[in-house]
C-alpha cells in the first residue's frame, strides 16, 4: 500500500506547485491591471482633447477635401441640362435664359466661360451677379432639400440643378424665374 500513498502524495505536491505558481502569476499580474487601470483612467481624461483634435482633423479634412463637382467643368455639364430640357420640350435659349437669370452671365460671357471650360467653382466666383431672389428656390434636387445645403457653392449648383429641372419638368419660365 505504501506506493498508492506516494502516488496521493505526488498529486497533492503537483497541485500546490500548480497553485503557487498561479499565485506567482497573479501576483505580476497585478500591478499590470493596476497599470492598465491608470492609463484608461489617464486615456479618459485626456478624452475630450482627443475628440476636439479629432474633429479638427476632420474639419481640415473635409476642407480639404472638395466634393468632385466643385472641379467639373462647366462645359462639360451644360450640354447635359440643354439636353435634359430639349428632351421634354424645352430650347437651349431657355436654359440659357435660366442661367442668365441666375448668375448674370449673359449670351457672350456664357459663351466665353464655356470656351474657357471653366469649372463650377471658377463660373459662380466670376458670375456677374448672383440674382437676388435666389432664396425663393426651394425643393429638393437629388435627394437633397435645397434650403438645407450648408457650402454656399454646393448650393448654387443646387440651384441651378433646381432651375433647370423645372424647366424640364415643363414649369413655366415666369415662375421658373420667380417673377
Amino acid at each position: 500500500m505504501p506506493p498508492m500513498a506516494s502516488r496521493a502524495t505526488k498529486t497533492e505536491s503537483v497541485k500546490k506547485k500548480a497553485a503557487a505558481k498561479k499565485k506567482a502569476a497573479a501576483k505580476k499580474k497585478a500591478p499590470a491591471k493596476k497599470k492598465a487601470v491608470a492609463k484608461k483612467a489617464a486615456a479618459k481624461k485626456k478624452a475630450p482633447a482627443k475628440k476636439a483634435a479629432a474633429k479638427k482633423a476632420s474639419a481640415k479634412k473635409a476642407s480639404a477635401k472638395k466634393p468632385r463637382v466643385f472641379a467639373m467643368s462647366f462645359a462639360s455639364v451644360y450640354p447635359h441640362y440643354v439636353a435634359k430640357a430639349e428632351k421634354k420640350g424645352r430650347t437651349k435659349r431657355e436654359v440659357d435664359q435660366i442661367i442668365e437669370w441666375l448668375t448674370g452671365y449673359n449670351g457672350r460671357q456664357l459663351k466665353k466661360v464655356i470656351d474657357t471650360r471653366a469649372d463650377f467653382e471658377a463660373f459662380f466666383a466670376d458670375a456677374p451677379q448672383l440674382n437676388p431672389n435666389v432664396k425663393l428656390i426651394t425643393g429638393v434636387v437629388c435627394g437633397v432639400r435645397v434650403e438645407d445645403v450648408e457650402d454656399p457653392l454646393m448650393k448654387k449648383i443646387r440651384y441651378l440643378d433646381k432651375l433647370v429641372e423645372e424647366l424640364a419638368r415643363g414649369k413655366k419660365m415666369s415662375s421658373i424665374l420667380r417673377g
